[in-house]
């Protein structure tokens, strides 16, 4: 194992570890869990049918209100649910990780240009110029940048399961 990638495993596993410890005590994933530490965030929607999307694993920054921003291809699958107001399943780190229920929204304008600045600092393949948002590729339409705001943490057990009915942002019971 590269010591790059032992670097990044060590991260997860501390962010995991510390997150499930702090959601024993009745703390917030949001509040207490900003997952500045870990590489990639799982993102699954909410299909028509209620249903979870796959978890798919994205690049993204962090904000300092707790916010999750990432950024996707216009015609995604996730784009296209995020724009029709689809819940979003966020699980920190893994898709077995501390897991929440948000709210998102496309934006634009500043956040563009924060997330071309911020994603090669935090991404060594963007920093190469390999992959990562371009001022030429929000300006072609190719990619947009949603912002995803916590609304509520799972159960420590939510696991990512395509197929399964997804929870609600409404306050009522989980499926």
């Amino acid at each position: 194992m590269g010591a790059d990638r032992a670097v990044r495993c060590a991260s997860v596993i501390a962010v995991i570890a510390l997150a499930s410890a702090r959601l024993a005590v009745g703390a917030s994933t949001r509040e207490h869990e900003a997952p500045t530490a870990a590489s990639y965030v799982y993102v699954a929607t909410v299909r028509k049918d209620g249903t979870q999307s796959r978890a798919v694993p994205v690049w993204f920054i962090a904000t300092r209100d707790d916010d999750v921003l990432i950024d996707t291809n216009t015609d995604s699958w996730k784009a296209r649910r995020i724009r029709r107001g689809s819940p979003v399943l966020v699980w920190i780190g893994s898709r077995n990780g501390p897991a929440f229920l948000g709210r998102a929204e496309v934006v634009d304008g500043a956040v563009h240009e924060w997330m071309i600045e911020q994603i090669p600092k935090k991404y060594f393949l963007a920093r190469v110029g390999l992959f990562g948002p371009s001022r030429a590729k929000f300006d072609a339409g190719k990619i947009i940048t949603v912002r995803i705001t916590a609304e509520r943490d799972l159960p420590e057990d939510f696991r990512s399961q395509p197929g399964a009915p997804a929870p609600s942002l409404n306050h009522g019971p989980e499926p």
